[in-house]
């Protein structure tokens, strides 16, 4: 019988790019008040001569607002790099290990701002538990196995796209900051799972046809073979969560257990998706992975050798503009800067997430928005849209249809909310390794392709690699400002 169900489609809306004055930022409009400033007077005092001779000032400053360098403003994109240039002065761009000066326990050896995480066990062979008391986040990871949701029949994937939407709505309604972060790990590997099962289970000297084809199959197929991973991490706000917080327990005792609660909520939300949490990640796998980011063979090792979170992070780590060396390997993180803005289907990714032959991570971090809060947002977006083109209008200027399309994007968004909907910020950060900056290059190259057939667009992070990395390769679910 044939499925002739219309499959169900997805739209995102446009990134929006509202500004200052007919549509120019904050930075860009004083760049450019900055350059009559100084062209005016030029004019006026000493006329075209004085025009000549300050034009490399307000030409420059003209140059910087309309010239993109690395898909970005040039002086949107000046901030990172003077802090990129300053970092790289003052050492901050290098990290080594230092055996000879053992950090305070219970910290993680990780590089950069994270350095302040600490860890926490919630009992006996219990969860591994995250707290950075800086951003004032408890923060735990668990695995999520699956069935295949491709295969399904498109009332099923349907069905299952809603009962995870409530579950995001679940956690937006709680109101307690809470943040999910989902990882798509790729691994290349040799295909020992497949191989090594046909050599224990097939009969000895079986020269049948089909044993021959199975065997001349997995000779064919095994070159382009990857294990897959997905992992989900839980942050919650100490801050937004006080109130909860203090029904529990005080301090670090009753936020560890009000996460136990929160944990429990997510799980029960995910099963209704047919998504199961299997296991939340103890001292020693999530050592493991943290380690394996940094180190990709060290997974490789057959059996892999023992790990704890006091040793877990990188032995060395060079930060470049755009690219990131750490111990055996090279990294670059790729921004998700548009998705698809047409009708897609909910497994567009798939082009993306099993491109055979490259090691990747597909990070996917969502911060729900309280509903009211979310309100405030819509209602200052419609007022600014107003602005500019009561701005126009008067100017004479040309509407746009982006302005249209995106002052119709923030209506859905309204009418989403009023039907119940959860409010989620979104960010997805696609990190591509490699053993050799040549072979980083080429698999940056063909991530960027299979993106934009899955109708993304995608960015390099230019000098902020190392931050990026730790955002989008580790489980720690972790902004990126």
């Amino acid at each position: 019988m044939t499925d002739t169900t219309t499959p169900l489609t997805v739209r995102f809306a446009r990134r929006p790019r509202r500004g200052l004055l007919l549509g120019l930022s904050a930075p860009r409009v004083v760049c450019l008040a900055l350059a009559l400033a100084i062209l005016i007077p030029a004019l006026f005092t000493t006329g075209a001569i004085g025009a000549a001779i300050t034009l490399p000032v307000w030409g420059g400053l003209i140059a910087a607002v309309f010239i993109r360098v690395g898909g970005r403003v040039a002086v949107e994109a000046a901030p990172t790099a003077a802090h990129y240039l300053l970092r790289r002065v003052t050492g901050q761009t290098r990290y080594r290990v230092r055996p000879g000066k053992p950090r305070p326990a219970g910290t993680l050896a990780l590089p950069g701002d994270a350095a302040a995480v600490r860890f926490l066990t919630d009992g006996e062979g219990g969860p591994a538990i995250l707290h950075d008391p800086h951003a004032q986040t408890l923060t735990v990871a668990g695995i999520v196995s699956h069935p295949a949701y491709v295969l399904l029949s498109s009332d099923e994937q349907a069905r299952r796209v809603h009962a995870w939407g409530r579950a995001l709505a679940a956690v937006a309604g709680s109101g307690t900051g809470t943040r999910l972060q989902i990882l798509e790990l790729t691994l290349p590997d040799a295909g020992r799972g497949i191989t090594g099962w046909w050599d224990s289970h097939r009969v000895s000297a079986d020269g049948t046809f089909a044993a021959v084809a199975y065997e001349e199959l997995m000779r064919t197929c095994v070159v382009g073979t990857a294990s897959h991973r997905t992992l989900i991490a839980l942050s919650l706000d100490l801050r937004k969560s006080r109130h909860w917080i203090r029904q529990t327990g005080r301090g670090l005792q009753g936020a560890v257990a009000f996460l136990r609660q929160e944990m429990a909520s997510l799980e029960a939300g995910m099963r209704a998706a047919e998504l199961c949490v299997g296991t939340w990640l103890d001292e020693s796998d999530l050592a493991a992975t943290l380690r394996t980011a940094y180190d990709p063979g060290f997974g490789l090792q057959d059996p892999p050798p023992t790990a704890n979170l006091a040793t877990a992070g990188p032995v060395a780590v060079d930060e470049h503009w755009d690219h990131l060396r750490h111990d055996t390997a090279y990294s670059a993180v790729l921004w998700v800067s548009e998705w698809p803005r047409v009708g897609a289907p909910t497994f567009f990714l798939h082009a993306l997430v099993f491109q055979p032959g490259i090691r990747k991570t597909l990070s996917l971090t969502m911060e729900p928005v309280a509903v009211d809060a979310a309100m405030r947002d819509i209602r200052k977006a419609k007022v600014e849209y107003a602005t500019e083109a009561a701005q126009k209008a008067k100017i004479g200027a040309i509407a746009d249809l982006s302005d249209s399309v995106e002052r119709e994007d923030v209506a859905d968004r309204e009418r989403a909310l009023i039907a119940g909907h959860a409010d989620i910020r979104f960010t997805g950060l696609l990190t591509i390794t490699a053993p050799t900056r040549e072979e980083l290059e080429g698999a940056v190259a063909e991530v960027s392709r299979a993106a934009i057939q899955c109708g993304c667009e995608t960015r390099r992070l230019n000098g902020q690699q190392a931050r990026a990395f730790t955002a989008g390769a580790l489980p720690l679910a972790r902004k990126l400002h």
